[in-house]
């Protein structure tokens, strides 16, 4: 049977509104480390939102615009820490890059387990899950293999790696959405099946929403523009799959690099909408 403990190691008041708490939780035998943001005037029944860093990144105050939105409209938000991959020693999520060969760390079951904790102990009632880039190919897993765990997903600039397109097939649909950048050199639009990039082999962004599309049996699609945040942002393109089971959303970047497009779109109030839609 799996331990389980968790360890709040200490909690901060911030002056932006909101509360810290950064705490430890006993997976598969490692102590792991996670960020945990209350909104001031918490109370049981709030959602909870997961964001993951990216590749290298590290958890404490991880988007920090998201964080400070959120909590002012009444969102918890848990910042997990990545373990390092044997590869390259870099704070990651075990998705299966070739970095990651032959590591055992099983992060879907680690962010399952603490979120379900964390409800225990904080009473949320809803519980969502984002990432960017490393942490949006997590997305992808976790749509695949636990798409009960959580009411939505959100990728930024997240891919589908090709094995998990090729191995597993998606069940119960789950309201998704992807923001990429269409010049994003990191996570190519485009795919990457020839691990040019050295991330290993992934499938291009609009054939990996179009699975989550056709899964969710969409029947039509609706195009429209966002309106500029500024003069020098890229253009935002919203593609909507109408008609089926769940919402499934495309927000493409034109000549948008890698990065969370926080100038491009209010990408953190497009998050936390999405999320509002979504509670049960």
């Amino acid at each position: 049977m799996k331990r389980i403990v968790l360890t709040i190691l200490s909690v901060l008041i911030s002056l932006t509104g909101f509360a810290q708490v950064h705490g430890s939780f006993q997976h598969g035998g490692v102590e792991r480390e996670y960020y945990l943001y209350l909104p001031d005037a918490h109370a049981a029944g709030d959602p909870l939102v997961f964001m993951l860093h990216g590749y290298g990144g590290k958890a404490e105050n991880y988007f920090p615009e998201f964080i400070e939105l959120a909590t002012k409209e009444g969102f918890a938000v848990c910042c997990p820490q990545g373990l390092e991959d044997p590869g390259k020693h870099k704070r990651s999520w075990n998705v299966g890059y070739p970095s990651q060969q032959g590591w055992d760390v099983d992060d879907i079951d680690f962010i399952c387990c603490l979120s379900e904790s964390l409800k225990a102990e904080y009473g949320f009632k809803n519980a969502f899950f984002s990432g960017m880039s490393n942490g949006g190919e997590m997305c992808y897993l976790m749509a695949h293999r636990r798409p009960d765990a959580f009411q939505a997903i959100a990728s930024l600039a997240g891919l589908q790696m090709e094995w998990i397109y090729k191995s597993m097939s998606l069940s119960t649909p789950v309201p998704f959405i992807e923001v990429h950048g269409t010049e994003d050199r990191t996570s190519e639009w485009t795919g990457d099946p020839e691990n040019k990039g050295g991330w290993g082999e992934y499938i291009a962004v609009p054939i990996a929403v179009q699975n989550i599309v056709t899964n969710a049996r969409c029947t039509h699609e609706v195009c429209d523009t966002l309106a500029l945040q500024s003069p020098d942002a890229h253009r935002v393109v919203r593609h909507s799959f109408e008609g089926g089971s769940v919402e499934v959303k495309l927000y493409e970047v034109i000549g948008g690099k890698h990065s969370r497009h926080v100038s491009d779109a209010d990408t953190p109030r497009l998050l936390i909408d999405f999320f509002k839609r979504n509670i049960k």
